[in-house]
């Protein structure tokens, strides 16, 4: 799994940059040539968009935003499809949104399309869909919908391609800042300032956005490696430059890693140590004695969070009832219940602890 940013891709003057374009397209067919499969995740269709639409900068509201994604998304996906017919390779052009992998239906669809999509030898470039998006044209989303993907694809790596060559313990344009070659675990990231935006302008995210990713994707076992778009080439082969985030978990089933990662919480159940200790360290289900609060509007079958006393996300997982049901069964025992309410609140199989 590759992700490129805008800032890679493009600039703001001359729309979509096709120098750099075909340097990543040579490197990605190059992998392909020798036997692996790549999914392409690539941003810029707002950014392609601003020198056809006579623009001088990226717009800030929404409908232009919109408006500049449906011109540069074409102009995006003929240059893409045009580049990788150099090597007669085919490209198929997967628009998600965020709300894709949110929802359980579509996630599978997705997962279908773009597993039929490798095993017919089809290069996936999948794009967030920003021309229908409103709240996923925001900081930070398309590393996470690289992270998400990849898991979706079962890929055995992700490499995000940025214009910094690694991760640094601060601004990397100031003297002083520190290269951190790998990251092994979250002690690793003690005093280590990610920042929050990018500088080029074009970009939606920024270093903070790619840690986040990076961690959403290791601690579900997929190894990432984090450099910028000059060292593609080198990072899809030897993989000796960037920062290497170690995989920290182990794969989840799509399930389990749906309900961590993808799905939206539409509540919260407050729980007590004894039940924090039963569902995160002995992975049980949430019986109703261990609830202490709910909060939210929610249905049989939503996803919600659970909290401990401090107000920490312990878990997620799907719940059994609404959320009006709740209220007069919290903190009661399972006997102490009606022969119809003695089920789990949260059954251990339909529920994930955080990690």
């Amino acid at each position: 799994m590759v992700k490129i940013g805008s800032s890679s891709l493009t600039t703001t003057k001359g729309g979509l940059d096709a120098e750099r374009l075909t340097s990543l397209v040579d490197t990605v067919a190059k992998r392909v040539a020798a036997g692996g499969q790549v999914v392409l995740v690539s941003s810029g269709a707002i950014a392609a968009g601003i020198a056809p639409m006579g623009l001088s900068r990226k717009p800030k509201d929404l409908a232009t935003q919109q408006a500049a994604a449906s011109v540069g998304q074409l102009t995006l996906a003929h240059a893409y499809a045009a580049s990788f017919a150099r090597f007669d390779l085919t490209v198929g052009q997967v628009l998600l949104t965020a709300d894709d992998v949110v929802r359980r239906g579509n996630y599978r669809n997705a997962q279908r399309t773009l597993n039929r999509l490798l095993g017919l030898g089809v290069v996936p470039v999948v794009n967030e869909n920003d021309t229908v998006a409103t709240s996923e044209i925001r900081f930070g989303d398309n590393d996470r919908l690289a992270a998400l993907v990849s898991h979706l694809v079962g890929a055995d790596a992700l490499v995000l391609l940025s214009d910094v060559d690694a991760l640094y313990d601060g601004d990397p344009r100031r003297s002083g800042a520190k290269l951190i070659s790998e990251v092994n675990g979250a002690a690793d990231m003690v005093g280590v300032d990610a920042g929050s935006t990018g500088s080029s302008g074009l970009g939606t995210g920024g270093m903070a956005s790619k840690v986040a990713a990076a961690k959403v994707a290791c601690t579900s076992g997929i190894p990432v490696l984090l450099t910028s778009s000059d060292n593609a080439e080198h990072a899809l082969g030897p993989a000796d430059v960037g920062t290497a985030f170690a995989a920290t978990g182990t794969r989840l089933s799509a399930r389990r890693f749906w309900l961590a990662h993808a799905a939206g919480a539409n509540g919260r159940l407050w729980i007590d140590e004894g039940a924090v200790a039963a569902v995160v360290k002995r992975r049980r289900s949430l019986l109703a004695a261990g609830i202490t609060a709910v909060e939210g509007a929610f249905d049989s079958g939503d996803v919600v969070e659970l909290l401990d006393p401090e107000g920490n996300v312990v878990a997620r997982g799907v719940v059994a009832y609404d959320a009006e049901e709740l209220p007069t069964l919290i903190g009661r025992t399972t006997h102490d219940l009606p022969p119809e309410q003695r089920r789990e609140v949260v059954h251990a199989d339909d529920l994930v602890a955080r990690k």
